[in-house]
């Protein structure tokens, strides 16, 4: 338990400071962005698979359809996540983006109830109700859904249950996602440079670098985030979450001055009033068992 939770702090605490790197990366396409976090995720994953010498996973895989039709899942959404997160980081989104990983431990919430037959208290369900009031508010206010923070909650919780339910480890796990990924990435990245465009062609030394360093800034999170999954359950993940999206809502106000209106505050705070209810009635539930 313990280590599950060093684990998962320090995958928040790094996803938190992610919007630095990106908007370091503003003048490169987003989609580009993530094909390089896919081909440079793998090529560090398969540096530390060769120092450890762990291969024999890949033959097993191999035997399995069905683990492997559940990664290509996985992988999919870690896909669509990857590119909401980086446009919306890039495009002066940042707050929506930590509003979507707000609301995400109480999404981990309903899909633990409906997946993984665990059963929420009344103080739990009251903090969803609130959360979603909180988003039916933006949505008036806005005059739409907010559709950036609802597909990165859905879409990475989706993807931590079906992580949390995978049968290999963290680094296995990672390397089989990026490794479904990358034929695409490569092929894009090809693409682009043959007609003469992308940043592996147009860009500066400074660009690539960034680029490259994508690989384990990307690589390093997920592991320790996997790692944590696997050994804390999907409620005490879901608080240490926390971490993340508040470090992000901090960066977009002072670091990248987005606008924050009292109307539009009011729905993060519903929200975060869902979380502290959602906190303490976990706390509590935990000091019983």
């Amino acid at each position: 338990m313990n280590s599950g939770v060093l684990y998962a702090v320090l995958a928040y605490t790094a996803w938190g400071f992610l919007p630095v790197f990106f908007k370091q990366l503003s003048n490169v396409n987003a989609f580009e962005v993530v094909m390089h976090r896919m081909v440079w995720s793998l090529v560090f994953l398969l540096c530390v698979l060769l120092v450890l010498r762990r291969w024999a996973w890949l033959r097993e895989v191999g035997r399995q359809p069905r683990v492997l039709v559940a990664f290509a899942v996985s992988a999919l959404l870690l896909s669509v996540n990857w590119s909401v997160y980086v446009w919306a980081i890039q495009n002066a989104h940042v707050l929506d983006a930590s509003l979507g990983y707000f609301i995400l431990p109480l999404v981990n919430v309903a899909f633990g109830f409906a997946f993984l037959k665990e059963r929420p208290r009344l103080g739990q369900w009251l903090a969803v109700a609130l959360a979603a009031a909180g988003v039916l508010w933006l949505t008036l206010q806005a005059g739409r859904l907010p559709w950036v923070a609802l597909l990165l909650a859905i879409s990475f919780g989706i993807y931590g249950l079906l992580r949390k339910l995978a049968k290999l480890g963290a680094l296995e796990g990672l390397t089989l996602e990026t490794l479904m990924l990358s034929p695409m990435a490569l092929g894009l990245l090809a693409w682009w440079a043959w007609h003469g465009q992308g940043a592996l062609v147009q860009g500066d030394a400074v660009t690539i670098g960034w680029l490259l360093l994508a690989g384990p800034l990307t690589a390093i999170p997920l592991l320790l985030f996997g790692a944590g999954a696997r050994r804390i359950p999907l409620a005490t993940l879901g608080i240490l979450q926390y971490i993340s999206p508040s470090l992000q809502l901090l960066l977009g106000v002072w670091l990248y001055g987005e606008a924050f209106e009292p109307a539009r505050a009011i729905g993060f705070y519903l929200i975060w009033i869902a979380l502290a209810l959602y906190s303490v009635d976990s706390w509590r539930g935990g000091r019983k068992s």
